[in-house]
């Protein structure tokens, strides 16, 4: 059975066993009663929603996600919201470093 977002269970529980802090800026993820702006959010790294795959299905922040909205991930990266964060192809999870080095 699939969630909201059509993530297989198996793919949703993966993924939530992986990314146990934002795979963009590191912050911990809190419930989102604590603290709306670092509860996990689903993304797609590649914003294409047919990609449902451990490669490209990720837990980020909020507040990341709401920054990189439907932007490439290599034109957010050079971003004002990145560059202040100290967020870099380098800083981030290595899941997202995958995605970089095949080029996206």
């Amino acid at each position: 059975m699939a969630n909201n977002w059509n993530i297989p269970a198996w793919l949703e529980a993966e993924v939530r066993a992986r990314d146990k802090t934002c795979v963009y800026c590191g912050i911990e993820f809190t419930p989102a009663k604590v603290s709306y702006k670092s509860a996990a959010s689903w993304e797609h790294i590649v914003n294409d929603a047919t990609i449902v795959t451990r490669e490209n299905i990720v837990l980020c922040c909020r507040v990341c996600n709401a920054s990189k909205g439907p932007k490439r991930l290599s034109v957010w990266l050079q971003s004002k919201y990145c560059t202040e964060r100290g967020i870099t192809p380098a800083s981030v999870s290595p899941i997202v470093q995958q995605v970089i080095a095949n080029g996206q």
